[in-house]
């Protein structure tokens, strides 16, 4: 696949640990929803990633997978918008990673700052393997056999995209250089007309000789924009303006995403390891029952004492959930108290029992048909397999591997 078409393709996954909860949906599937509509979106389940934390306890895996594609099923993830597949059931994830890591330095991996910072959040793992330590670029090649253009994170994962780039720019560099390139690229910028021709020289330049950023930004839309040039050709003028040579993998770029902090039961980070979530498919009752039971400002001993809502989890929910008009009520009622605690949780028991209805009737539709969810899941896996195979032959060939 092209490198100038693949800026259009989108790349996330997401780790196997079962049913989703609130705190998933507000952080990445509504996201996720959003994107299909707009991009080819590749989004599958991170099931080796999951392997490198919890190698130690397999017996979980396959439920949680099914678990989680129906919980993306029913909260409107389409398979005919979007490619969803398994990590493992495409293997050329698992070659790519390892013909990268050949030329990957390894203080790449020891810097990224989850490195350390998850060995020090799960003491009681053994994280000393080599797949703990080598999943940022598993992570890499995850994005690159995609040759996907973007790839939406939160600001905390955006190291991640930033040692792809590096991984992508370090192979281009050093098998990008095809025989008879710079010909190639004279005759590129031939087709290009004068008047364009003339622009990408001097925009190659600015950039090559004086750091410009921006003339870069502008030559590559220029290169985009040709309509007499090759797709191949396209690749080979792109990789010429940063002096590397043919795009082989291509630069993604991190797409930062709003993700709004979804609050726990009791104000901490909504997480399965802190028991706080409310699952997308909880019961009715169950929904009711979690947060008219949710802590309160401590304050608030008795009916008819103040309270502050900026100590009270249940205000988190209402930032979440309700209305200019409700929040104004809240704070109001809360400061001077004339609503009592169970009067201001009975808004967000609407709010988030309407969210979790149309999700739940969808899930019990998936759950009485498992055939049809792997069926969908075989389906995604096949054309990512398609197009994960034509970048390994792309990354064989460039490392002279095609043998004949």
């Amino acid at each position: 696949m092209s490198s100038v078409v693949s800026q259009q393709r989108v790349l996330s996954g997401m780790r196997p640990t079962g049913r989703l909860h609130l705190g998933h949906y507000h952080g990445v599937i509504r996201n996720w929803i959003d994107l299909q509509h707009e991009f080819d979106c590749y989004l599958f389940v991170a099931d080796w990633h999951a392997l490198t934390t919890h190698y130690a306890d397999p017996k979980e895996m396959e439920d949680n997978v099914w678990e989680m594609v129906i919980d993306w099923l029913a909260c409107g993830l389409n398979p005919g918008s979007a490619t969803l597949f398994l990590q493992s059931r495409v293997p050329e994830h698992a070659e790519l990673h390892l013909l990268l890591s050949m030329i990957t330095p390894l203080g790449w991996l020891e810097r990224v700052p989850s490195y350390k910072d998850q060995q020090k959040k799960l003491k009681e793992k053994d994280l000393a393997t080599y797949g703990f330590l080598g999943y940022p670029l598993l992570q890499s090649a995850d994005i690159l056999i995609y040759k996907a253009g973007m790839v939406p994170v939160g600001a905390d994962q955006v190291a991640h995209v930033e040692m792809t780039r590096e991984v992508a720019r370090r192979f281009n560099f050093m098998y990008g250089r095809e025989p008879g390139f710079e010909e190639a690229v004279e005759a590129a910028i031939a087709r290009m007309g004068k008047k364009a021709a003339k622009l990408y020289r001097n925009l190659r330049n600015a950039y090559q000789e004086q750091g410009d950023d921006e003339a870069l930004e502008t030559a590559k839309a220029l290169v985009q924009e040709q309509q007499n040039v090759t797709l191949g050709d396209k690749e080979r003028l792109l990789g010429s303006l940063e002096g590397s040579g043919k795009v082989i993998l291509p630069e993604p770029q991190a797409l930062l995403t709003k993700a709004p902090k979804m609050p726990g039961l009791d104000g901490q980070k909504m997480s399965k390891s802190y028991g706080n979530t409310i699952q997308l498919r909880e019961a009715p009752e169950d929904v009711e029952k979690k947060i008219r039971t949710m802590p309160t400002d401590p304050a608030r001993v008795r009916r008819n004492d103040p309270g502050d809502p900026e100590k009270c989890p249940v205000w988190q929910f209402h930032q979440v959930y309700s209305s200019q008009e409700t929040c104004a009520w809240v704070q109001e009622g809360c400061k001077t108290a004339a609503i009592g605690c169970l009067d201001c949780k009975k808004p967000i028991i609407e709010a988030v029992q309407e969210e979790v209805i149309t999700i739940r009737e969808r899930a019990v539709q998936y759950e009485k048909n498992p055939d049809l969810v792997r069926s969908i899941v075989l389906e995604g896996c096949e054309k990512a397999r398609e197009v994960a195979q034509q970048t390994l032959d792309d990354v064989r060939a460039a490392m002279g591997l095609n043998y004949r």
